[in-house]
């Protein structure tokens, strides 16, 4: 707005405006302040306010000095020709003190200028300021220092010719250059219409190519199709397959649970049998109780794959209870379950245990001549593994099959071969690891270990 009320001539509303440009020029970045200092400057020469103006390029001088390297190397202070320069303003201070007759003070102010601006390569500014300084000796009467300093003024002015015309000599040589690639051009050109009935042929070729490639990946589609629709047909097959082995899977899991139930029932209502036989009512009643309790809690199970470790501990310790009674004289027993073992973090098949214990008390305690001892021992192996392990020291495995009636050996047979069966089907489900190992617990063959691996993720 200054500069444009300066350009009319009113002066009055410009150096308003210069005056309220250069307060807001102290608020903006160095370079920027720089411009609006120099703006406000010119101003001031222009209406005469000399010393105004050189006190203000003074200062613009000592910013301009302190400006890092590489802000002076931004727009408004570089070397182009309207560019903010420490020659430059050197050389418009001189001017300013040469208007008021101050040649003494301008004096050192152009030879400043001329030295920075020989330093930079400035031939323009080093030009215009020594052909100054030969004026301001000529007008103090220093004649041979005025000679001097004309004779250097041309000296620059001849380089400055020079090198003009050195870049005029560029300049003709880029020309030719121009030319020489002008004409280069026109020989491609050339070149290229005479190709283009090769390039017709080439395209013609290239269609009959990508004819015959598309009918190519017309084929490789339609097999690729092909085997899709096969893949999906024999997913789906495999799908149904696996469906149907599921449901032969639950029903085979339901056919054998449904035959150990009624084996187990049919032991415990003989011993209440037996108790009423000897008229002893209140022990039949307590065992009816607490064989109420345990085929309540197996009835709730029964549809169940997997149950917690802890609501089988509670089974088998009321099952092992039931037995007691009926064999108090046969055996002791012992259910151990390791501290750090998380009974809820593991999960069993319901009434997994319950068969070995059976048979370990019926086939190999219930023969000894003294009392037997049955132990139960559960842990943790490799934080990831469930451990059971079966303990008794009855007669064995071996004395136990000479004693049994034909009768006895099939149902052995056949309650051993449903859990594992029931086992080998959970495992095949549920892609777990349940494991089974039988062993003699002494080398003379006396006493059975029945060791359960049961994985913690299925």
């Amino acid at each position: 707005i200054a500069d444009a009320y300066a350009s009319v001539n009113r002066m009055e509303e410009a150096k308003a405006y210069y005056d309220n440009s250069l307060s807001e020029a102290k608020k903006q970045a160095p370079q920027r302040a720089i411009r609006e200092k120099e703006k406000v400057a010119d101003f001031l020469n222009k209406t005469n306010r000399f010393d105004d103006e050189i006190q203000l390029r003074k200062s613009t001088l000592r910013e301009l000095e302190e400006i890092p390297e590489a802000l002076s190397k931004e727009p408004g202070v570089s070397k182009s020709p309207d560019s903010i320069t420490q020659q430059r303003i050197n050389y418009k201070i001189a001017n300013a003190h040469i208007a008021q007759d101050k040649y003494e003070e301008a004096i050192p102010y152009l030879e400043r200028s001329i030295a920075t601006a020989d330093l930079e390569e400035d031939l323009v500014v080093q030009k215009d300021a020594t052909r100054k300084l030969s004026e301001v000796y000529r007008q103090q009467g220093d004649f041979n220092k005025a000679l001097e300093t004309y004779q250097k003024y041309v000296a620059v002015v001849d380089t400055l010719y020079i090198r003009k015309e050195q870049e005029i000599s560029r300049a003709a040589r880029l020309n030719r250059k121009i030319a020489a690639s002008q004409n280069r051009i026109t020989g491609l050109e050339q070149e290229r219409e005479l190709s283009q009935s090769k390039y017709d042929l080439a395209l013609a070729e290239q269609r009959l190519t990508e004819e015959s490639n598309k009918r190519q990946q017309w084929i490789i589609y339609s097999l690729l199709f092909g085997m899709l629709l096969m893949s999906l047909a024999a997913f789906f097959f495999y799908r149904s397959t696996q469906k149907q082995k599921l449901a032969n899977h639950l029903l085979a899991l339901k056919s054998l649970r449904s035959q150990m139930n009624p084996h187990f029932i049919f032991n415990a209502l003989n011993s209440v049998n037996n108790y009423i036989s000897k008229n002893d009512e209140r022990s039949a009643n307590r065992y009816l109780s607490d064989f109420s309790r345990l085929m309540r809690a197996v009835l709730e199970n029964s549809e169940e794959d997997f149950i917690s470790l802890n609501k089988e501990i509670e089974l088998l310790e009321l099952y092992l209870k039931l037995e007691h009674s009926r064999f108090p004289d046969k055996f002791q027993y012992s259910l151990e379950v390791d501290d750090a073992l998380d009974r809820e973090a593991y999960t069993i098949p319901p009434m997994i245990l319950q068969p070995y214990v059976e048979n370990a008390i019926w086939h190999g305690l219930r023969y000894r001549e003294s009392q037997g001892r049955l132990k139960i021992h559960m842990s943790e192996v490799n934080k990831n593994s469930l451990q059971i392990s079966i303990e008794d020291n009855g007669i064995g495995r071996l004395k136990s099959a000479t004693l049994k009636t034909q009768h006895q050996k099939k149902q052995r047979s056949t309650a051993m071969g449903n859990i594992q069966k029931r086992i080998a089907i959970l495992n095949d489900m549920y892609k777990s690891n349940i494991g089974v190992t039988v062993s003699d617990l002494q080398e003379d063959g006396t006493g059975t270990k029945v060791e359960l691996t049961i994985d913690r993720e299925r």
